[in-house]
């Protein structure tokens, strides 16, 4: 008997924390400490536009003139993020990021951030199929 292939809306992070294009590095840095968090998906007018993720802060802040005060967001983030819909399968989802080297996919529904999953979402994912496996 096999079982189906749970859905990404499964694991996903509902309602994530997401910053405007137009803030600066300083105030996704706070964000990101204040939360907990590595990946801030980038909004202009409500839509996605691209993803944030520390390591690009952390790219970017390393490069010669760079004030994180005045540096924008959008100059940092990552543009197209890979993004997927509440249903698509995790393991569709899993294999493109693997595939890719994505730190994280952006869920949309009907255009609106609705939910990211990481990498660690990811590991939790695998945990929990492994866990569920061998002990039914």
């Amino acid at each position: 008997m096999t079982k189906a292939i749970p859905t990404i809306q499964k694991f996903m992070t509902y309602s994530p924390h997401t910053i405007g294009a137009d803030q600066t590095m300083v105030h996704a840095h706070r964000l990101m400490r204040e939360h907990k968090i590595r990946h801030l998906p980038v909004l202009r007018g409500g839509h996605i536009v691209g993803v944030l993720s520390d390591g690009d802060l952390n790219l970017i802040e390393t490069l010669k003139d760079v004030n994180p005060e005045t540096v924008l967001v959008e100059d940092a983030m990552t543009e197209a993020p890979y993004t997927v819909a509440p249903e698509t399968p995790l393991d569709e989802v899993v294999s493109a990021m693997a595939e890719h080297k994505y730190g994280s996919t952006v869920v949309l529904q009907n255009d609106k951030v609705v939910g990211i999953f990481t990498t660690v979402d990811a590991c939790r994912a695998f945990a929990e199929l492994l866990h569920s496996r061998l002990t039914h």
